[in-house]
């Protein structure tokens, strides 16, 4: 393991926090509407995000956007892991690729929520977050990724009996967020006080803020009982775009 000094090699967090950035800022939702002739932003909830995606164009097409705007959050996750999991900062016993994949990652989220290209009006972040977490949680070690498929699998039989796609996306970040904070606990239980340990766990805290405020008004509709109802059986019939 080699040593790394923040006050020397700081411009990597800006170079990384950037690009991550303008990675999130691509929009694949309105981008794929734009191709379909159409605007999502003006359809259904007008979310430019898989969900929405999938009411309007039907489940393949919203599983392909899924993995798009999941992209954009394993990315800076597997730019930051493969670069810096051999480096220690400098002092301490942490990982440096423990920190920096959720410090670039959330600014992917932040862009994604929050496009400079799209007058900050953008989508609510689910397939991002939940790309970057689960990437994050199995890049250390590659079996997590079907403990990870079994989470997204119980996601989708959840919305199939309850129909509520918000609050069963939320619960998949939640899940995914507290899975990775578990490992991170038992790693650094001796070094939990850690500036950097501590910051990597606000910014696990940051994500669910951003995805959940983002679902605010999701939130307030299941409340009310005016939640948009998510089948997933008209997904599957529906061809096209009505």
């Amino acid at each position: 393991m080699k040593e790394f000094d923040i006050s020397q090699g700081w411009y990597w967090l800006l170079i990384g926090a950037v690009v991550s950035y303008l990675l999130g800022c691509f929009n694949f939702a309105v981008l794929i509407s734009k191709i379909k002739h159409d605007d999502i932003r003006k359809a259904g909830s007008g979310n430019p995000g898989a969900m929405n995606i999938s009411r309007r164009y039907g489940l393949k097409v919203g599983l392909i956007n899924f993995a798009c705007d999941a992209l954009k959050g394993v990315i800076p996750v597997l730019v930051a892991y493969f670069v810096f999991r051999d480096y220690y900062f400098a002092g301490t016993q942490v990982i440096v690729s423990d920190f920096l994949r959720y410090f670039f990652a959330l600014f992917a989220l932040l862009g994604h929520v929050f496009p400079v290209t799209m007058k900050f009006k953008g989508g609510k972040g689910i397939s991002t977050t939940i790309g970057l977490l689960w990437c994050s949680i199995a890049c250390e070690t590659w079996w997590f990724v079907f403990i990870g498929l079994a989470l997204f699998i119980l996601l989708f039989v959840y919305v199939g009996f309850t129909e509520w796609g918000s609050m069963g996306s939320l619960i998949g970040v939640a899940g995914f967020t507290i899975w990775q904070a578990v490992i991170f606990t038992l790693r650094y239980a001796d070094l939990l006080a850690n500036v950097y340990v501590v910051i990597t766990f606000m910014i696990l805290l940051a994500l669910n803020v951003l995805t959940w405020g983002a679902h605010h008004k999701n939130l307030y509709q299941l409340m009310a009982g005016e939640e948009h109802h998510t089948s997933l059986k008209k997904m599957l019939k529906k061809k096209k775009a009505k």
